[in-house]
């Protein structure tokens, strides 16, 4: 029989928010997200040693395909979305990953989101997909990403 300790999952759990020019909430989403094959070796490979890149960037697309475990892309990218991390925190067993889209980008009916390892390219950790969240271009929208190891 299997020790729970010989189980281990990642999970993760995603709010998006976007906010009006005149600073009240418009929109918000929670919903949970599919750490994808390739976010699942990251996280062996940085266990291993820390030559893969840490997680970086952001990115919105307009895709509503399910999430599946071998994604490494998004569906349907907003040309110019991919944002660098607010900032990244570690508490315990869970990272949170916040990033912030200003007005300007990643405009649109979005209902994907993903996290990479760089600027362009690079490893996906996670994919999701949710309703859709219409950010106009004087909006700005963040998204808290939690990944937590169980």
């Amino acid at each position: 029989m299997l020790d729970k300790r010989d189980v281990i999952k990642a999970t993760g759990k995603v709010s998006v928010v976007v906010t009006g020019p005149d600073g009240k909430v418009k929109e918000e989403r929670y919903v949970d997200n599919l750490v994808v094959d390739s976010g699942l070796d990251f996280i062996a490979e940085r266990m291993k040693d820390a030559v893969t890149t840490a997680m970086s960037h952001m990115e919105v697309g307009t895709d509503a395909t399910a999430a599946d475990a071998g994604d490494t892309t998004l569906g349907a990218a907003v040309g110019s979305s991919r944002t660098a991390l607010t900032s990244t925190t570690v508490t315990s067993n869970a990272v949170e990953y916040v990033c912030t889209f200003g007005a300007g980008v990643g405009t649109g009916a979005l209902v994907e989101a993903g996290i990479f390892n760089a600027g362009a390219a690079g490893d996906m950790l996670c994919r999701t997909t949710f309703s859709v969240v219409n950010k106009a271009a004087a909006d700005s929208m963040t998204i808290n990403w939690t990944v937590t190891i169980s």
